[in-house]
């Protein structure tokens, strides 16, 4: 068998084309305003039904570190440096590359269930569940040597040695996120965010009682917040895999099957480029993080630096839940062959994220004075807060945007050469040009949220150049392709 050009490639979709555009379930011509205003209208109840539980739950987990970082800040400027270098460094990097591995799952279980392959699913999960636990063990070296570890990467002694401590009572944080990542992927593919909602909200809530009544109510420090992070996180991973296998989700899980191991390697390719894509966003924030500890005043510098992360990341879990609604929705539609739905969540979900951006970006602004005062008592550390919030602005908006976009190249399969554009853009020109202005040019912290700045607009850009030019019904031909190779291995599979 001869393979195929791209020209023929490109003339079997044309002939294809017809087809997808007779779908009556895919959208019919679209005439004028009201028409456009009328699609627009019923996509975007579509994706803010997925959207609102997403974001929802966003908040909620997120409030597990951030509550943890608050007391933490009581406790003394150290203490809040341990915690923010120990999530951001040793339990950043190896939950970058779990959290990558698993959106694999997004465009696997998501186009899966468009094209109604429902039992397709469970299986997909379970190989995930296998290759995410078995990165949990390998991670486990991190956490027990961490002190040394961060001791080479020029990080202070004493916040060296705090976070080395701090990381030995977090090893069984990872192994929650072994199982939460892809029961929720699982979950949301198939519209089910509800749930996941609820469990997060009911795992703050028992989070913020017991992280207050151990950290300072009984004095147990930073063991205490240890142990209530870690609690709360496997709290949602047993809810979750609870719900699971109770009957609730039909036919898409029907079980432990051996064929979670069969062709594993094919699945671990795939998930590869997912990891690589999505941890990349992960690593640079550690990078920028650990840079920040080689400034001057390191404790402070570190201080406030965490503490603008933390105010974009709670500003970015409503982009966080698009992302979770635009692969969801662009996943199903190409699986189910409806190219022009896709196409309209795109344009519906962007425009969502800059509008929200721009919003809490505003919010930002006119708090400057004040809410630095929510995560420290050091006044130091409060005015460097309130000097980097313009950068702090401007990087919302493209994060919140940067996020909605990847989701959409999640949902349609595009990891890998989206990899590529995060390689370049994070780490070709946003890390060196942060490092050269936080060093040459004594800028300190601000250049390197400088370089933050420049590696976010390169991608949100590039992205959306990607997005501008993709023809989306190639994209559903490529969708149905997928689809059947996947069968065709899991056919193979059972009759071997």
């Amino acid at each position: 068998m001869h393979p195929i050009s791209m020209a023929d490639y490109d003339e079997k979709v044309e002939q294809l084309l017809p087809v997808y555009d007779d779908d009556d379930d895919d959208i019919g011509p679209i005439n004028g305003i009201n028409d456009f205003a009328k699609e627009f209208f019923i996509e975007s109840k579509k994706l803010w039904y997925l959207a609102f539980p997403a974001i929802f739950t966003s908040f909620c987990q997120y409030g597990l570190i951030t509550i943890t970082q608050v007391f933490a800040g009581r406790l003394g400027t150290t203490q809040l440096a341990t915690v923010a270098v120990q999530n951001s460094i040793i339990s950043g990097f190896p939950y970058g590359i779990m959290f990558g591995l698993s959106s694999a799952l997004e465009t696997y279980c998501g186009q899966a269930y468009g094209a109604n392959q429902f039992k397709m699913l469970g299986t997909y999960m379970q190989k995930s569940w296998v290759i995410l636990y078995a990165m949990a063990i390998t991670a486990v070296p991190l956490f027990i040597f961490a002190t040394p570890v961060l001791k080479f990467l020029g990080q202070t002694p004493s916040i060296s040695t705090e976070a080395g401590k701090l990381a030995i009572w977090m090893i069984p944080q990872q192994f929650a996120y072994a199982s939460i990542l892809p029961s929720s992927k699982f979950l949301q593919a198939q519209s089910k965010v509800a749930v996941i909602a609820v469990i997060a909200a009911v795992a703050l809530c028992f989070h913020a009682f017991f992280s207050w009544f151990l950290v300072l109510n009984l004095g147990w420090g930073l063991v205490g917040a240890a142990l209530v992070l870690d609690g709360s996180w496997w709290f949602i991973a047993i809810a979750q895999f609870l719900y699971i296998i109770s009957g609730a989700c039909g036919e898409t899980w029907s079980g432990f099957s051996w064929k979670a191991f069969q062709n594993l390697w094919g699945f671990l390719k795939i998930s590869v480029a997912s990891a690589v894509m999505m941890s990349l966003e992960v690593w640079y924030v550690m990078a920028l993080t650990l840079f920040a500890g080689y400034l001057d005043d390191a404790e402070i510098s570190i201080d406030a630096f965490s503490i603008c992360i933390n105010i974009l990341g709670w500003a970015c879990m409503v982009a966080i839940g698009l992302n979770v609604a635009s692969s969801v929705r662009v996943s199903n539609e190409l699986g189910s062959g409806h190219p022009r739905k896709a196409r309209l969540s795109v344009l519906v979900i962007g425009m969502s994220s800059l509008l929200i951006g721009l919003f809490f970006t505003l919010i930002l602004i006119v708090t400057r004075k004040r809410y630095p005062a929510i995560f420290t008592n050091s006044s130091e550390v409060q005015q460097i807060v309130e000097e980097l919030t313009p950068l702090l602005g401007i990087s919302m908006v493209f994060t919140n945007v940067q996020y909605a976009l990847s989701g959409v190249a999640i949902g349609a399969g595009w990891q890998t050469p989206v990899a590529y554009m995060s390689t370049v853009c994070y780490f070709i020109f946003g890390i060196p040009s942060g490092v050269l202005m936080a060093y040459k040019f004594k800028m300190g912290v601000q250049g390197i949220w400088y370089g933050m700045v420049i590696g976010l607009c390169l991608q949100t850009c590039l992205l959306l150049w990607m997005i501008w030019n993709t023809n989306w019904n190639k994209e559903s031909y490529a969708a149905e392709e997928r689809l059947g190779q996947w069968r065709c291995e899991t056919h193979t599979e059972e009759t071997s």
